[in-house]
């Protein structure tokens, strides 16, 4: 084990935000197969409505 200075850890935030799209997109697929674009719709729409409150109660 090395002691002493560590090297900085790597910077995963865009592999993270590609995964999170990924795992969106075949979400979204598999719920239009089985219930339609309908629900897909209102989904969207709900998550768009979750994303914008916790944007605005959150403080920088």
């Amino acid at each position: 084990m090395r002691r002493g200075q560590m090297d900085a850890a790597p910077n995963y935030t865009n592999a993270a935000l590609v995964m999170g799209l990924v795992n969106l997109l075949w979400i979204f697929t598999a719920l239009w197969v089985a219930f339609g674009l309908p629900a897909i719709l209102v989904l969207g729409y709900a998550l768009d409505k979750l994303i914008s409150r916790m944007g605005r109660t959150r403080t920088p």
